[in-house]
């Protein structure tokens, strides 16, 4: 074994021991004393490696494998690698290591690539964990390939509305007050916050009009820069527009028959998000992710787009004092009121190796990992679990888990790998005022001839 090997390996051992001296994830606090003594692991026949390359999920992943221990009698031992190359050494460890890695978490859109490479394997869900009863129909779409369930889901990441509350309630107030100007309905506040309320209801969009025409009619507080912002130059926040139109291998993402990127309803989703240029006026070169947030959380917009990690930002924003309004979150508009938004979504998957010698134990893990501990992951991780009944308690993350049960998968199609690339620069010239039509027919043209090659 390789000096690198032995500090991976002594690092696993010492992550153990801090494990079970703070406490199992996924069996009660109280129960953690009766854990064995580290040195008793390596006297059992039973052993499984467990890879990963996020440093986030080490705390959960040690929890995880000590609770897995102490119910099954089977030791795992995680290993943190790199992410560089992870596919590429994940291989190499397979044919050439006494410590083949069994089960290991993979982004789904490498779903493909592992399978067809022998590094990913249809499951033996025996326990019958990947079900519609668990995960919502995007989930198994991303762990599925060719008909086959290939990993079990474990958490997602997807894109939401954030909205001002407080603002709104002004802006509303300001709506209410404009209709009522002139009659005595204006003079009785009873009257006037009845009306408030019904424009508040319809404030929280419903389609991108309902946006505009609160910047439209708003008398904006001082302090606050612009009504709507977003990440324009980012595919990930631009694809909801053309999300329910644009096909790229199917709901699995994985059948080169199944694209259709042309169509007349994604030319009239793009030719809304060129208008929106004219009227909101944002620079996609000063603009990202992060600073749309920060200018959320400082008061400076009414609505943004974000992905699942803002639900934690802007909590930590309100307790330490830095935000003094009120906020809420809600699934993203349609396009249009003819025209259906879908969002784009990954799902961080754990699947079984298929040079494995231990298909079973590493199954019975991996199931484990994302059924009975999905409730504590969120908590230690600050990733979403993909299980549907978690984080019931949490209504911002529920408004992310629904706006995920129907979106579209990232395709795991190698051939169709620069898609995305090739989509954000779509998009950047529909921003700027190219021609729709011909840019969607080019790419296309493009992506037909690159699939069928």
């Amino acid at each position: 074994m390789s000096f690198g090997k032995r500090l991976i390996s002594a690092a696993a051992v010492l992550a153990f021991a801090a494990a079970v001296l703070y406490g199992s994830m996924c069996v009660p606090a109280d129960a953690v004393s009766d854990v064995e003594e580290p040195s008793t692991w390596f006297n059992r026949k039973e052993t499984i490696y467990f890879w990963y390359s996020d440093d986030n999920l080490t705390n959960f992943i040690n929890n995880a494998a000590v609770s897995f221990n102490e119910r099954e009698n089977v030791r795992v031992i995680p290993v943190l690698t790199s992410e560089n190359e992870y596919l590429e050494a994940l291989n190499n460890a397979s044919l050439h290591s006494d410590q083949v890695p069994d089960a290991y978490i993979v982004g789904h859109d490498f779903l493909e690539k592992a399978y067809l490479a022998g590094l990913a394997t249809q499951i033996r869900d025996t326990e019958g964990v990947c079900s519609s009863e668990n995960f919502p129909a995007a989930a198994l779409s991303a762990v599925s390939y060719h008909d086959k369930l290939v990993a079990y889901p474990l958490s997602f990441d997807t894109s939401a509305l954030v909205y001002n509350t407080t603002y709104l309630k002004q802006w509303a107030r300001q709506a209410a007050e404009m209709e009522l100007t002139g009659t005595e309905m204006l003079e009785d506040e009873a009257a006037v916050a009845a009306k408030a309320q019904e424009y508040f209801a319809i404030a929280i969009p419903k389609a991108v009009d309902d946006i505009k025409n609160v910047a439209e009619y708003f008398e904006t507080p001082e302090g606050v820069e612009g009504v709507f912002k977003w990440a324009v130059s980012d595919i990930f926040y631009n694809f909801w527009f053309v999300g329910n139109y644009m096909i790229v291998g199917g709901e699995a993402g994985d059948i080169k028959e199944l694209i259709a990127i042309y169509s007349e309803e994604t030319v009239q989703c793009l030719e809304v998000y060129k208008a929106l240029n004219q009227f909101f006026y944002i620079e996609p070169d000063t603009v990202t992710y992060d600073s749309v947030l920060q200018d959320f959380i400082d008061g400076k917009l009414v609505f943004t787009i974000v992905t699942t990690d803002a639900v934690n930002r802007i909590a930590d924003a309100r307790e330490q004092g830095i935000i003094n309004f009120e906020y809420g979150f809600t699934v993203l508009p349609d396009v249009s009121r003819e025209l259906e938004s879908r969002s784009m979504s990954v799902t961080s998957t754990v699947a079984v190796n298929g040079y494995s010698e231990h298909k079973e134990l590493a199954n019975r893990f991996a199931a484990y990992l994302v059924d009975e501990c999905a409730d504590s992951m969120y908590e230690r991780t600050g990733r979403v679990p993909a299980k549907i009944n978690a984080n019931q308690d949490s209504m911002d993350l529920q408004v992310f888990k629904q706006e995920y049960a129907d979106s579209v998968p990232l395709p795991k199609m190698m051939r169709t790998e620069n898609f995305w690339l090739l989509l954000e620069g779509l998009f950047a010239k529909v921003w700027n005022g190219d021609d729709v039509t011909a840019l969607v027919q080019e790419l296309a043209d493009r992506i037909y001839l690159q699939v069928n090659s």
